[in-house]
């Protein structure tokens, strides 16, 4: 590890090895940054809604608890960028009331895509190794990677009319697709558009007039159709591939969405 303090922020390079079983545990009194210079995929990270693979950056809130554990072994290197919080919110109130970069800063993001950041962390690292410039400058780094991860700007203040663009919503559906109907935690839909996963739920409700949680739910249920009269699949089969806990948890679904059985339904369907 090689670090640097500079005059409103900490910044640490991190070369580092895992081995399957093993378990992380992260807090810090500031706010952070990480960017992960190689895949990591093999890190889950554990919260309320189940494991999720480690995003390739995130930003944690002062005191937010981080838990991980590596699936598989993996040598990885990034940067953590431990910030002075009365700094941000300084620097964040250039563009927004002090208020708004509070709660901005007290809101978890992550990213999928680093194209374009990793570079300019890339920059801050060659400062921990071989200061050339003035601290400014190395704040200055610091402040574009906030302010990309926060994804700041005039659309998150106006909640009630924002909204997911085409694009968007199409990489969000893509993300769903690819594994195959199975839940997806919000966490996971918000990092395939870079938002956090708060903003991330506000704005999927003003683009489609549904939660994530029940967009997902019907596009199961869509499924599950298409599967209980264009295959032979038995109810089970079709529970377990589309990641229900077992038939009955996929029944009481299916009936309260459809208004019947997923076998009573397919008896209808293959009579008509």
């Amino acid at each position: 590890m090689r670090w640097r303090q500079f005059d409103t922020i900490l910044a640490a390079y991190w070369e580092a090895v895992g081995n399957p079983g093993s378990r992380g545990y992260y807090v810090s009194a500031n706010p952070r940054l990480s960017f992960f210079f190689d895949d990591v995929s093999a890190i889950e990270v554990i919260g309320e809604g189940g494991p999720r693979p480690m995003a390739r950056a995130i930003y944690v809130p002062a005191g937010m608890v981080v838990q991980t554990a590596f699936t598989r072994p993996l040598a990885f290197s990034h940067l953590d960028i431990h910030m002075d919080l009365g700094w941000a919110v300084g620097f964040l109130s250039g563009s927004m009331s002090r208020t708004d970069a509070i709660r901005a800063l007290e809101r978890p993001a992550e990213r999928a895509d680093i194209a374009g950041l990793e570079e300019i962390a890339g920059l801050l690292v060659g400062e921990i190794g071989r200061p050339l410039r003035p601290d400014l400058y190395a704040q200055a780094l610091s402040g574009s990677l906030l302010a990309a991860m926060l994804d700041i700007g005039g659309a998150e203040r106006l909640p009630g009319n924002a909204r997911l663009t085409a694009a968007q919503m199409g990489r969000v559906t893509a993300r769903f697709d690819a594994g195959g109907g199975r839940r997806m935690p919000v966490a996971e839909m918000a990092a395939a558009v870079n938002l956090s996963e708060s903003w991330f739920s506000q704005v999927f409700k003003n683009t489609t007039g549904v939660t994530p949680q029940r967009w997902q739910l019907d596009r199961r249920m869509e499924l599950a159709q298409g599967l209980l009269t264009g295959s032979a699949l038995t109810v089970a089969d079709i529970a377990e591939r589309l990641g229900f806990s077992d038939q009955a948890h996929f029944t009481r679904s299916f009936r309260h969405a459809v208004g019947m059985t997923p076998a009573a339904w397919r008896r209808q369907r293959l009579l008509a």
